[in-house]
């Protein structure tokens, strides 16, 4: 038996063996995320009956949009830095993100790994895959600016915008604002995003160190400084014409068009027509607080949040609480199985993710 079959022979056991641990460390996050929805998951079951089901259907259109929003944004970027992707393959992509974003506990970390593993497959380096997915949440925070301003505005018009709501609404879009501009400015240059990048790296293998002392470097400082740099150049790439960037941010515009209407559409089912624009900044907030949220999904946060600031636009928790509950379940209930489909699909083919996972610290 030669030398190179036997490094292949290792590293299809070492790919076996991390399909295995991701997949039983993926069951592990659904089961918790279950475990902690578990009050509101009784809830829903017992407000079934009180609803108008021709409403909920309409969920299942309005998610289809909101997964078609993020696809041709996905698209669109990868077009801008000259790579072309497939609408249904980018589509199955997309619910597989979505589905790793909401199980795994880790604020979206997660997710910029795993979409750069999986847009590995086709060609798509680590640093052009990294500044989509970032570009992703910048596009969602000019999206949610938009939004808020809108909502504002017809909370004023019914006499419903109070000093509460003008003040979260104000603040968030302040952070918004300060957010994407120092973003920019430290993707903006090789020295700034060398440092900052570079730190951030050096932290994560102290931390990884600390639990697992064998490994002093599990992600290599100098491939990952490598991919810093190629992240530089493809902002720059970017910057060239920043007039491309409308249809994305009209993309991701449309997916939270859907989610808002989807949210929506629970309190019609409920028999409440409530102001709109009080929906769409709790909705804005809300989300917001799940991107940075470290729990699976943003439960309990995402929840209270909305709670709150609908009740600051004048829709009782009475209202509210029940909508909002049956809201999460009933979207998370369509989504995760079908994402989860695909994703263990992905950590089981040959030559995927699970596969690659072994090699994560060398490239």
């Amino acid at each position: 038996m030669n030398l190179s079959y036997t490094k292949y022979l290792m590293a299809e056991k070492l790919g076996g063996k991390w399909k295995k641990i991701i997949t039983i460390i993926t069951l592990l996050a659904l089961g918790v995320l279950i475990y902690v929805s578990r009050q509101q998951i009784g809830e829903t079951l017992s407000n079934l009956g009180r609803v108008q089901a021709s409403f909920l259907v309409l969920i299942l259109l309005w998610k289809f949009l909101v997964f078609h929003g993020y696809t041709k944004m996905y698209i669109d970027m990868f077009k801008i830095l000259g790579k072309k992707i497939e609408y249904w393959t980018m589509y199955k992509i997309t619910l597989e993100l979505n589905f790793v974003n909401n199980v795994f506990p880790s604020g979206g970390v997660t997710g910029f790994s795993y979409f750069s593993l999986k847009m590995h497959e086709f060609g798509i380096s680590a640093g052009r895959s990294t500044l989509v997915q970032a570009m992703r949440f910048i596009n969602t925070f000019v999206s949610f600016q938009i939004f808020i301003f809108f909502g504002l505005f017809v909370l004023a018009a019914a006499g419903k915008a109070g000093n509460l709501t003008i003040l979260v609404a104000s603040s968030l879009t302040t952070l918004l604002v300060v957010g994407t501009v120092l973003l920019a400015y430290i993707i903006s240059s090789r020295e700034r995003i060398s440092g900052f990048f570079t730190f951030l790296t050096k932290l994560v293998n102290r931390l990884i160190h600390f639990v697992r002392p064998a490994s002093p470097e599990t992600i290599n400082i100098a491939a990952a400084r490598k991919m810093f740099y190629e992240l530089h150049d493809n902002y720059l790439e970017i910057k060239k014409d920043l007039k491309k960037l409308k249809k994305p941010i009209l993309y991701i515009s449309l997916a939270n068009f859907g989610e808002i209407a989807a949210l929506y559409s629970v309190f019609l089912a409920f028999g409440e027509a409530v102001n709109p624009g009080a929906v769409i900044i709790a909705y804005a907030i809300a989300n917001f607080a799940g991107l940075i949220s470290v729990l699976p999904g943003g439960v309990g946060i995402y929840e209270a949040l909305m709670v709150a600031v609908l009740a600051t636009g004048g829709v009782s928790p009475a209202v509210s609480i029940p909508a909002v509950i049956m809201y999460r379940m009933l979207t998370m209930s369509l989504q995760l199985p079908i994402g989860y489909y695909f994703y263990h699909k992905t950590i089981n083919s040959a030559g995927g993710i699970g596969k690659n996972m072994g090699d994560l610290g060398k490239t």
